[in-house]
């Protein structure tokens, strides 16, 4: 009988990811939540060299990294594929998962973690990320007329960003600031309430106000530090 297993955090985007791809394959999967001060020896062993979540075991073998861990329930369950057919569309899929891993996140990071000048440097850089990510999308999806980033089916980027919608709350009430989303990038807000009628997607993102909880502890342990 298959065994998969997930350790995560229920507020990280990066197991979220997992969450959404296992659910989006139809995947039976046991959840082990995990306490980043405290982590259990399952994931020390299961992830030695990072210690940290999400790790997926699929049949007692670890698979670690969010974007790799994606990929891995793409070719291992055919249901419905994530990542496009040809070769350029996933190498363009796959270059925008890591911008998103390398700019979007960084941006969160330093907006959560900073104050004044450094404050609004990273709420302008992310502001700046959303715009290419704006304009990959009119691209990606026929110039708004397709739903997602992979046309008309929800793929790889999409389950790759769209975590990160629960963290919007958090960002603008500890910026003080609000997304322009509406007029600035109004494909993107269009695809976030499309994302969002995924019943896989409302399953696994955590709620709002959770995120901005946790969101406020790690700004005040940080500025504290």
């Amino acid at each position: 009988m298959e065994q998969v297993k997930v350790l995560n955090t229920c507020i990280s985007p990066f197991g979220m990811r997992v969450l959404i791809g296992l659910e989006e394959k139809g995947v039976k999967y046991e959840y082990q939540e995990e306490v980043l001060f405290n982590k259990s020896d399952l994931l020390l062993q299961m992830n030695p060299v990072y210690k940290k979540v999400p790790v997926l075991i699929h049949n007692g073998q670890p698979i670690c990294e969010s974007l790799i861990i994606l990929q891995y329930i793409d070719e291992t369950w055919d249901s419905k594929q994530f990542l496009p057919s040809k070769p350029y569309d996933r190498a363009l899929a796959r270059f925008w998962a890591d911008f998103i891993d390398k700019r979007v996140f960084d941006t969160v990071i330093r907006l959560l973690k900073s104050e004044d000048k450094v404050l609004e440097e990273a709420k302008h850089d992310m502001l700046e990320s959303f715009q290419f990510l704006e304009g990959t999308l009119k691209e990606m999806s026929a110039g708004g007329s397709l739903a997602f980033f992979s046309g008309s089916n929800f793929g790889f980027l999409d389950i790759a960003f769209i975590p990160y919608a629960c963290w919007f709350h958090a960002l603008e009430t500890i910026g003080n600031f609000k997304i322009p989303f509406e007029s600035k990038y109004p494909l993107l807000d269009a695809w976030v309430k499309k994302c969002m009628e995924r019943d896989s997607v409302k399953k696994a993102l955590a709620s709002p106000d959770r995120v901005l909880e946790y969101a406020l502890q790690m700004r005040r342990r940080s500025l504290n530090a």
